[in-house]
C-alpha cells in the first residue's frame, strides 16, 4: 500500500495532568511480561522466553476505561482524515501501557496480521488492526534512549530500509497514529523509564 503520510503526530496534545494520571493508574496495576503474536495466552517455556526477549523486552498493564478512550480517539479520527487514509474502523482493543526500563526494548514488527482475527462472539472478531497510536507519557529528560523509529521499506526505489526517528513524539502528551502495517521500533532505553500508551484500532478488511 502506497502511502503519502506514514505517519500523523499531535506534539504535547494530551495534558500533563492526564499523562500523569495514567502513568500513576499503569503503575499501581500489576503487570505482565509483554509478549508477541504467537505468545499470547499460553504458558512459555525457558526456550520460547528466551526468544521472546530477543525480539520485545518490556512490561505492560491492560486498560479498558472510557475516560482514556475518550481523551485519544478524537486524534485517531483526526491523524485519519488528515493524513488521506481515511480508513474505516469502528473498534479500539485494550489499551496498553507499556513500561521501558534500562535495556527493554522492542524490535523490528509490524502491529497487523495476515489474517483477521478469529474470535467469535467478540468485537474483533472478522476484523484488522488499520491504525496504530502511541501516546508519549513521559519527559524526554526522563530517560535516554527509547527512539520510536520507522522503516518505510519499499517506500524508495532500490532501498531496502528507510528508516526515520520518529522525534516528533518526544515532548510529553504526544500522539503519533500510523497505519498499522508500518513498520517500527523502540530502541533500548539507556538511562531512565519511559512510559507510553497504546490502543490498536481495527475495522473491518480492505475491500
Amino acid at each position: 500500500m502506497n502511502l503519502l503520510h506514514h505517519y500523523w503526530y499531535f506534539q504535547s496534545a494530551v495534558p500533563v495532568r492526564i499523562c500523569d494520571e495514567i502513568i500513576r493508574y499503569g503503575k499501581s496495576i500489576s503487570d505482565q511480561m509483554a509478549v508477541t503474536g504467537g505468545y499470547g495466552g499460553k504458558k512459555l517455556n525457558k526456550d520460547e522466553i528466551k526468544d521472546l526477549k530477543s525480539k520485545r523486552d518490556s512490561n505492560v498493564v491492560w486498560m479498558n476505561d472510557r475516560w482514556i478512550y475518550k481523551e485519544i480517539q478524537p486524534y485517531i479520527h483526526q491523524a485519519n482524515a488528515n493524513a488521506g487514509w481515511n480508513f474505516e474502523w469502528d473498534y479500539s482493543e485494550s489499551c496498553q501501557f507499556t513500561k521501558y526500563e534500562k535495556g527493554q526494548f522492542y524490535n523490528w514488527h509490524c502491529d497487523s496480521w495476515n489474517q483477521p482475527y478469529n474470535q467469535p462472539n467478540t468485537s474483533s472478531h472478522g476484523k484488522i488492526r488499520k491504525l496504530s497510536v502511541t501516546v508519549s507519557l513521559s519527559d524526554p529528560k526522563d530517560y535516554k534512549g527509547g527512539e520510536l523509529e520507522f522503516d518505510f521499506r519499499n517506500h524508495e526505489e532500490g532501498k531496502k530500509f528507510n528508516i526515520r526517528k520518529c522525534t516528533e513524539i518526544l515532548p510529553k502528551g504526544s500522539v503519533v497514529v500510523f497505519p498499522s502495517h508500518v513498520w517500527h521500533r523502540v530502541c533500548p532505553v539507556k538511562k531512565g523509564s519511559r512510559y507510553s500508551l497504546v490502543i490498536w484500532n481495527l475495522g473491518w478488511p480492505f475491500k
